[in-house]
């Protein structure tokens, strides 16, 4: 489940992708990107899963790609 620990403590994560440009885009979305530690195509981050990030990945959805 969602927000539970793994075993030995460990904490699930979620690697995020940018595949389309925050050109053009509304500023908000272009703020989530670079929140998200994302400014570059193809560019990826490891994040914790959290609802924090599960709402900034919603917002720019078609922006991105999780694994």
């Amino acid at each position: 489940m969602a927000g539970k620990k793994e075993a030995g403590g460990a904490k699930k994560t979620l690697r995020v992708t940018q595949v389309a440009s925050a050109a053009g885009r509304f500023a908000d979305q272009r703020r989530t990107l670079i929140g998200l530690g994302l400014n570059k195509l193809h560019r990826s981050r490891d994040l914790e899963d959290s609802a924090a990030v599960r709402g900034m990945i919603n917002k720019v959805r078609h922006l991105v790609r999780v694994e």
